[in-house]
């Protein structure tokens, strides 16, 4: 997962979350100020009939019920009940009021002192005695539908949900924008180093804009970049000047060995060290290049016909048994002067480790995702406590660079070297 999607998903999550507790919040805000509301209207329709029975000084509370009922304007959902004595009188209730809240009522007509409530169906209710000159004459019940107001407050609550989640996915679209955005120079960087790996030259920059922290590590990886070009740069000087400055002694000493008088042994000998340290030359060389980005130089290749050709080219290299065991069929893409030196490399191992008319096996197969190139001989093979080894510079019997440039051209194709049996050494490659 990127991590725009990432910091887009916590911005997401988060204002979801916030969206939840605020949207709960409210609800239970809400639900308060409705039982207050609810509590108050109660109260004042008590509080109206108490104003009405000072105002009339009546002593018949029949009188006083029927002149609240025919001033009263019950609001949405409330209803008032009266009593004389303990039996039901009037009610301002709806025709559809439902026989449970008049059931729930009738029980209260007996009240000596002021009760308030919640019944069971759903109603909150204050019910109070009615006193005419401290006789108890009757008795007062108004009443409230919990459930039409909290149903109201319900469907508050879930337009501010669908409202604040809509807004979530809003701010989401908003935030992917924005963070792609803050971190696009983070997405050139990206790039350029992957350019860099794949063996792009080292002149690429990233656009700078802004003075953030990011910016800032635009402007770092720049300067580093800078110092590895100055760096690539001073190393290829290197390599070329000590590869003329070592090739120049090795040539002239050469030369000269040629036009003295000369003991044949001797001059056997100093030749054989001679081209022993041309070799050496070369694949210190080449251990140099392999951190070059241009160290391969890629195309797509036949594997048969490269089989072919570097069947040929082996053959030169001693007085050998050479067979070509199999040919694989396929492309690859790879360099092939370095595969060429690697296989040339693993055939001049087998050549120091076998005698005259030993057998010495070249062969070659593709699967259609890798492709394998092996050189195998009948000589003593590598011990079994070396074989993890033997691919380091200058360790084991197979002494020298040579395994080590092996390992690096197959690994800088992306490959592996493999050993098997102690003497057949494979180079596998990417067929892509």
């Amino acid at each position: 997962m990127s991590s725009r999607t990432r910091i887009v998903l916590s911005i997401a999550v988060l204002f979801a979350f916030a969206t939840a507790v605020s949207t709960i919040a409210l609800r239970q805000v809400l639900l308060a100020r409705v039982d207050a509301r609810i509590e108050a209207a109660l109260a004042q329709e008590v509080a109206e009939l108490q104003r009405l029975a000072g105002q009339l000084r009546t002593t018949d509370a029949r009188t006083l019920f029927d002149q609240f009922l025919s001033r009263d304007v019950p609001d949405e959902a409330e209803a008032a009940f009266t009593f004389l004595g303990e039996q039901p009188y009037r009610s301002n209730a709806d025709l559809g009021t439902s026989q449970q809240l008049i059931d729930g009522v009738r029980d209260l007509g007996d009240v000596d002192e002021p009760e308030r409530g919640d019944l069971d169906v759903g109603y909150r209710y204050v019910a109070v005695p009615v006193n005419v000159r401290g006789v108890r004459r009757g008795a007062f019940v108004v009443t409230a539908d919990l459930e039409h107001e909290r149903a109201e407050v319900a469907d508050a609550v879930r337009v501010a949900g669908g409202i604040g989640f809509g807004m979530v996915v809003f701010v989401s679209v908003l935030a992917f924008a924005a963070v792609g955005r803050i971190l696009s120079p983070l997405s050139t960087l990206g790039g350029t180093a992957r350019s860099i790996e794949s063996g792009d030259d080292l002149t690429r920059r990233i656009e700078v804009r802004g003075n953030d922290d990011i910016a800032e590590l635009g402007h770092l990886f720049d300067a580093m970049l800078d110092r590895l070009e100055q760096a690539f740069a001073l190393q290829r000087e290197f390599v070329s000047d000590a590869g003329h400055e070592l090739r120049t002694p090795i040539t002239i000493i050469r030369g000269h060995l040629q036009l003295l008088d000369r003991d044949p042994e001797t001059y056997r000998i100093v030749s054989d060290e001679l081209d022993r340290m041309s070799r050496f030359v070369e694949d210190l060389l080449t251990l140099a290049k392999s951190e070059r980005p241009d160290f391969l130089m890629l195309s797509e290749l036949d594997l048969d016909l490269l089989t072919e050709e570097l069947m040929a080219k082996a053959t030169r290299l001693g007085p050998r048994e050479w067979k070509l065991e199999a040919t694989g069929a396929g492309l690859l893409r790879g360099d092939r002067q370095r595969l060429t030196q690697a296989v040339m490399n693993l055939a001049h191992n087998a050549v120091q480790h076998t005698a005259e008319g030993e057998v010495i096996t070249l062969g070659s197969s593709h699967d259609g995702s890798e492709a394998r190139i092996w050189v195998a001989d009948v000589g003593p093979g590598v011990a079994e406590e070396d074989r993890e080894r033997i691919f380091e510079r200058f360790v084991g019997e197979r002494t020298g660079l040579g395994l080590a440039i092996v390992r690096t051209i197959a690994e800088a194709h992306g490959g592996r070297v493999e050993l098997d049996g102690g003497s057949t050494f494979t180079i596998v490659v990417p067929a892509s």
